[in-house]
């Protein structure tokens, strides 16, 4: 299944794609697409639903985040060789952890508002997994059990927070208004065959400035999902985005940051694709 969130930020309405890529509205079957609509009983009901009899969203509707009320977004850094390798930092040993802000997270398709004094503004093209199930001290052959399913990501980054100002710490370079794009869909676990074997790309202003391929991963996604269940507990609804591959802003000679009026375009195979108009701070 291809679940989305549809309408203005804030009120967005739950939905589901159809076989003819339209949305159909699943308000009258789950609430949101967030909590426990995404444990196995909240998308067994889903599923049981007679998608083509459920109401049609006419028009274009914009896209909201595909999950709602995420209440851990975790994030894992340099799980990209050739990434780490960019960014002049060794492969780490064990998953390098750190955290956005829920606040950051918005719409596939929203602008992307360069916060107060950024002058490093970064894109990261990233595999999010959206988590289905309460998850402590997980077994690892127990680890993909508790995936409901995956999207799309941009780990949008301010470099001079994360790095020249992070006081040992990440977050903040990571954590802005709008620095964390999610979607267009949730798709099911059982729609994507293998998650370390999907290609993925950035473009900036139709320039290509990612292109690779989730099997490079470092850790893979059932590694980083009992590692994570290891330090804090998962539930229904969070989300952990899983690195970037080489091409950012940062690795590049000289370094090209995002400046307002760019259009940032990203897509994983299968999970969609996202646009981001880069824009100045406004209140």
């Amino acid at each position: 299944m291809k679940l989305v969130r549809f309408g203005a930020p804030g009120r967005e309405k739950p939905g589901i794609i159809d076989a003819n890529g339209k949305i159909r509205d699943l308000s009258k079957i789950v609430p949101d697409i967030a909590g426990e609509a995404l444990t196995p009983k909240g998308l067994a009901k889903i599923r049981k639903a007679k998608i083509d009899t459920l109401p049609l969203v006419r028009g274009n509707p914009r896209l909201g985040p595909c999950v709602g009320h995420v209440g851990n977004f975790i994030a894992i850094g340099l799980n990209y060789a050739d990434h780490a390798a960019e960014a002049g930092l060794k492969v780490p040993s064990e998953p390098v952890i750190f955290n956005k802000a829920p606040s950051c997270i918005c719409g596939p398709n929203d602008d992307t508002m360069i916060p107060k004094e950024s002058s490093k503004l970064d894109w990261e093209v990233e595999l999010g997994i959206v988590i289905g199930s309460h998850a402590r001290y997980l077994a690892k052959n127990k680890a993909m059990d508790v995936v409901a399913g995956y999207c799309l990501a941009n780990d949008v980054s301010e470099r001079v927070f994360q790095i020249e100002r992070s006081g040992g710490q990440w977050t903040k370079g990571k954590s802005c208004e709008t620095f964390g794009p999610l979607g267009p869909w949730l798709v099911t676990k059982d729609e994507i065959k293998d998650p370390q074997s999907l290609n993925m790309w950035l473009t900036v202003n139709g320039e290509t400035r990612q292109k690779g391929s989730t099997k490079t991963m470092v850790f893979g996604v059932e590694h980083l999902v009992w590692y994570c269940s290891q330090f804090f507990v998962m539930e229904p609804g969070d989300i952990i985005t899983t690195g970037t591959p080489p091409g950012v802003a940062l690795g590049m000679k000289p370094p090209q940051w995002l400046k307002p009026g760019d259009v940032v375009t990203l897509g994983i195979e299968g999970l969609g694709e996202q646009k981001q108009k880069i824009v100045r701070f406004r209140n």
